[in-house]
């Protein structure tokens, strides 16, 4: 009888474990930034780990340098708070440096980071459901439903849209145990009733494309997953309808071209596009998930643009020769970029969690005419937080009377805040006291509680 060679399951960290990442965080070497700079043993998706860290933490990244050739990954990234400054928080740099360093590389904390994956194990005691569909007004208050009639409570949840289809992520546990929905016969009608959601307006039960509903098993982040939905769902094909110009007259739409480098064998991935928080984060994602291994990269942000080069070859070594190939990737990575634009109004809510909180905030949104384009929702102890970006049914900016609408109705049960106002009511708004600044769920936490 033949025996089987032993394998030490330690043998998989021994390299980084001889050769720990070097991981620094700077804070005095230039003015405007913090300078996180990480040398570490390359590996296969090293540099969007990295970046997943740094975005997790809401932290913008200004400017970056990569360089992953010879086997050493050495990078730099100059990073903001959401307010422009430095990072000074010491429990904000003891998690870069422990997420980032040795223990971060060996322990898994790359692999848990907490909030921010898909799966029933990997947020405690929830169940994570996935749908991917065609979009239509009223359709995430339609799912919302079911989910409250089923007395089944959402206590997280991402959501976007794109090109006419949605994509959701939705973490919910039973109203009455707080625990994940173990029933079969309950997530079988659960699975049941949204895929009618879903099928509303035509298609046969075998048409994948009018959509889909299943219960992730996975642990990939979040973000990375709605991006995968929709590119399996490939949504970077077909005519996209840009939005209008903003007031600094930078154009929505992506500029990528790729180029190719013959001295080194590599493809140069350009874009430039209006720059906004998580860019870097979905065009590595994207590359990432294409199977494109970045060796050198540079990102930078000249005013309210990005511009990013990015040094690729595929996993399998060949480069980006074919055009059919060259033009996918330039969809692919437009799609990407275009997923987490929003347009419209963002509303940001906060009260008391409860079964059915979400089914009657995406109800009275749509009643008053309102399109949810991107959503997010999340529970801190016993309040839920919700963001929801909006626009009216023809996609364009919500008017003040709508929103004052929106404040009669739902503001005497939960606090009700204007992160962004559309510039054809800024005045109006600013009359009823509402600022145009940026706002932060902390802040709203806080007056709700005291």
């Amino acid at each position: 009888m033949g025996s089987w060679a032993y394998f030490d399951p330690e043998y998989e960290t021994l390299s980084i474990r001889m050769n720990p990442p070097q991981v620094s965080v700077d804070n005095s070497s230039c003015k405007e930034c913090t300078l996180v700079k990480v040398d570490s043993m390359n590996k296969p998706g090293i540099l969007l780990e990295v970046v997943q860290i740094l975005t997790d933490l809401d932290l913008i990244i200004t400017k970056a340098y990569i360089s992953s050739d010879g086997g050493w990954f050495m990078d730099v990234f100059h990073v903001t708070d959401q307010q422009g400054q430095k990072i000074t928080d010491t429990r904000t740099i003891e998690h870069i440096e422990r997420a980032l360093g040795p223990k971060g590389n060996t322990s898994g904390i790359l692999k848990t980071w907490p909030g921010k994956k898909v799966g029933v194990n990997s947020m405690g005691d929830y169940t994570a459901i996935e749908l991917i569909g065609r979009d239509r007004p009223g359709l995430l208050s339609e799912i919302s439903a079911v989910l409250a009639n089923l007395q089944i409570n959402v206590v997280a949840a991402e959501v976007w849209t794109h090109n006419r289809r949605i994509a959701c992520v939705l973490y919910v546990n039973d109203d009455i145990t707080n625990r994940a929905v173990e029933d079969e016969s309950r997530l079988s009608a659960m699975q049941d009733q949204l895929k009618n959601i879903l099928r509303i307006g035509g298609g046969s039960d075998e048409d994948d494309s009018v959509g889909r509903t299943s219960f992730s098993v996975g642990s990939t982040h979040v973000d990375r997953r709605l991006h995968q939905l929709l590119f399996a769902d490939r949504d970077y094909e077909g005519a996209y309808v840009a939005g209008n110009d903003d007031e600094a007259g930078c154009p929505i739409k992506p500029k990528v071209t790729i180029e190719r480098c013959e001295e080194k064998d590599y493809f140069v991935v350009n874009v430039r596009c209006r720059d906004r928080p998580k860019l870097m984060f979905d065009i590595v994602c994207t590359l990432t998930d294409m199977q494109y291994v970045v060796f050198h990269a540079s990102v930078s942000s000249e005013g309210p643009y990005a511009s990013q080069e990015y040094y690729v070859r595929h996993i399998d070594g060949f480069t980006l020769d074919a055009e059919a190939e060259k033009e996918k990737v330039v969809k692919c990575l437009e799609a990407a970029i275009r997923r987490r634009i929003s347009e419209g109004l963002s509303l940001e809510l906060c009260a008391k969690d409860r079964v059915g909180l979400l089914s009657e905030v995406t109800r009275v949104l749509r009643e008053n005419g309102l399109s949810v384009t991107r959503a997010g929702v999340t529970t801190v102890g016993e309040q839920a937080m919700n963001v929801f970006y909006v626009s009216d049914a023809s996609g364009k900016s919500v008017d003040a009377k709508t929103i004052e609408e929106l404040r009669k109705e739902i503001g005497h049960t939960m606090m009700l805040n204007v992160k962004k106002a559309p510039t054809n009511a800024a005045k109006a708004l600013d009359a009823n006291g509402w600022g145009k600044n940026s706002f932060f769920f902390g802040g709203l936490l806080e007056k709700f509680l005291t």
